[in-house]
């Protein structure tokens, strides 16, 4: 059996983005490439001040762009750093989680990951079982799914009209 850690010609390699704490998760994705500990190369790290910070349009725009895969990860619940808005991010993730299954998307697409800055090797291991998950659910192509019939400039029209329309009934 092919490791799938090894890319090949064939095999399907997910784009994923992170989106992770400054203080605590990103701190133990610095530990691990001290400590050489590997992980999927398929990752994109950004870095965030806090996870309480990632708003889910930022998740959206990354599937848009073509990520196939979205982890957040963030310090413990009870350790976040600016108090509590870890629990915020659970409460968004939850909700995205929601929305993207409403639009037809897997919910497992997206992934929240608790890890202090001493948990290098258990966000090494976190980012590759994402990444092995989303290899099983394959590619996500999100922009090739829109159906085209055609008429987007005639439905931006309406709805620059609607908002005329609406801020008229406002005035």
């Amino acid at each position: 059996m092919p490791d799938p850690k090894q890319p090949n010609e064939k095999q399907f390699n997910p784009r994923i983005v992170a989106f992770m704490c400054n203080w605590c998760s990103y701190t133990a994705s610095d530990l691990a490439g001290t400590a050489r500990i590997k992980y999927s190369p398929y990752v994109r790290i950004i870095r965030v001040m806090c996870s309480g910070r990632v708003d889910p349009t930022l998740a959206l725009k990354a599937f848009a762009l073509g990520a196939d895969g979205v982890m957040i990860a963030g310090c413990h619940p009870g350790d976040c750093h600016y108090i509590d808005q870890n629990y915020k991010t659970i409460r968004r993730v939850t909700m995205l989680r929601y929305f993207l299954e409403q639009m037809g998307i897997e919910g497992d697409r997206l992934r929240l990951v608790w890890a202090s800055a001493a948990e290098g090797q258990h966000l090494a291991e976190s980012i590759d079982q994402f990444a092995a998950d989303v290899r099983q659910m394959g590619p996500l192509n999100w922009s090739s799914n829109w159906e085209e019939n055609g008429q987007r400039a005639q439905a931006l029209e309406e709805i620059v009209r609607e908002h005329a329309e609406a801020m008229e009934v406002l005035a």
